[in-house]
């Protein structure tokens, strides 16, 4: 069924004017895999240049205002003038992201070590994002920790989580009262015997001990096969500690593709229950951002189907009879249930979306639009010479 804007509640229509997805700095470099990165025309050269190419994505889609930094890919030497060029170009710098997984003395773990020194090293490197996020304007520090073992008795799992516990709250501490601490688990990679944070659970047992402006970050690629995402998402939010998502796809494990190219309906199903928790509105504290990398594609085109796909799962969402469901699930009646699902997912929601960028003056076609804006050529003619940006710079 075609779905036009005039088919939603203007309460729902208000919900998709106001969604903002956040961009990631590090999917416009060159980045995409553990066995070969493959470059492309016109990779960025530095952080200011992957600013220029989130904003293209935002000019086209409109739901894109904010672009994430991680440190030290994207060190500057003034942090205050790249937020201002990124507000020059419409958009605003986003979640701040630490790297203590890359440095030699992080072999055996940075905020879990056992070494005092290097856990104090993995401290320092936070605080400096701090000092980061003050200069930018940011209110958010997302921590992802490649921490944890190979081999059963490699270390003691207990003495590693208090040490992890220990050096959070030093990190919380520090934050101003405006900030605070996003915390992103993984289940395994690369440590492959037990990952100090590897699911939801541990992370937000952590962030509870922490106090209330530490919040989990959900990544959409970072479950064993065949778990219950909404289900988690649901836990979150009744804790009140769904602090964000980091949206993706993967086949097998943590692959980074685009957004709902592998599942569009897992995607579906956990934009129905941030929809039925109220949790879409935009003071929710939920932030939606993308965490994905783009070897074979196009870097900017990877990122504009990305947000799209989140907006039409979104919009699906808001299709659901919450009406009919109720009644369907108070009744135990299973098949309709389900089936009131099945048709708001089933909907063709592109024309609606098409008439909503339109609305905002925007293309209502925002790939074919970019596509025709030169820009790719210009910046490919351009980028010549110098370092493109990569996975790890």
């Amino acid at each position: 069924m075609t779905i036009h804007l005039s088919d939603l509640p203007e309460s729902a229509r208000t919900l998709l004017r106001e969604q903002t997805i956040e961009l990631p700095s590090w999917a416009f470099g060159n980045s995409g895999t553990r066995f070969k990165v493959f470059p492309s025309p016109g990779t960025p050269r530095n952080a200011y240049e992957k600013i220029d190419d989130a904003a293209q994505v935002h000019r086209f889609t409109g739901i894109t205002p904010r672009v994430s930094l991680h440190i030290p890919w994207d060190v500057v030497d003034d942090f205050s003038d790249l937020a201002e060029h990124a507000r020059s170009q419409g958009i605003t710098l986003g979640t701040i992201n630490s790297n203590v997984f890359q440095d030699d003395d992080y072999k055996f773990g940075s905020l879990t070590n056992s070494d005092e020194a290097v856990r104090r090293k993995a401290i320092d490197a936070h605080l400096r994002c701090i000092e980061v996020m003050h200069a930018t304007g940011s209110d958010t520090l997302k921590i992802w920790l490649g921490d944890g073992t190979n081999y059963p008795g490699q270390d003691s799992i207990a003495a590693r989580q208090e040490k992890l516990a220990d050096s959070l709250s030093v990190i919380y501490e520090n934050l101003a009262p405006h900030q605070r601490l996003l915390l992103e688990y993984k289940f395994f990679e690369p440590a492959f015997y037990h990952t100090d944070v590897p699911d939801w659970g541990t992370a937000l047992a952590h962030v509870l001990a922490l106090g209330d402006r530490a919040v989990v970050c959900l990544d959409t690629g970072h479950h064993a096969p065949g778990t219950n995402i909404e289900f988690i998402v649901v836990q979150l939010l009744r804790a009140g500690r769904l602090g964000a998502f980091d949206f993706n796809s993967r086949f097998y494990a943590d692959d980074d593709l685009i957004v709902g190219s592998a599942d569009p309906f897992q995607l579906f199903r956990i934009m129905h229950e941030i929809v039925s928790f109220g949790a879409l509105a935009p003071t929710s504290g939920v932030n939606f951002m993308l965490d994905q990398c783009h070897n074979l594609e196009e870097k900017i085109p990877g990122e504009i189907l990305s947000a799209m796909n989140v907006q039409e799962a979104t919009a699906k969402a808001l299709l659901v009879d919450r009406a009919a469901l109720a009644k369907a699930q108070a009744e135990h009646d299973v098949l309709t249930a389900n089936q009131v699902l099945m048709d708001a997912f089933s909907s063709d929601v592109r024309p609606l979306l098409g008439e909503l960028r339109e609305e905002q003056g925007l293309d209502p076609n925002p790939l074919a639009a970019y596509a025709a804006s030169g820009y790719f050529e210009r910046i490919s003619a351009e980028r010549v010479g110098g370092q493109q940006a990569s996975w790890g710079a």
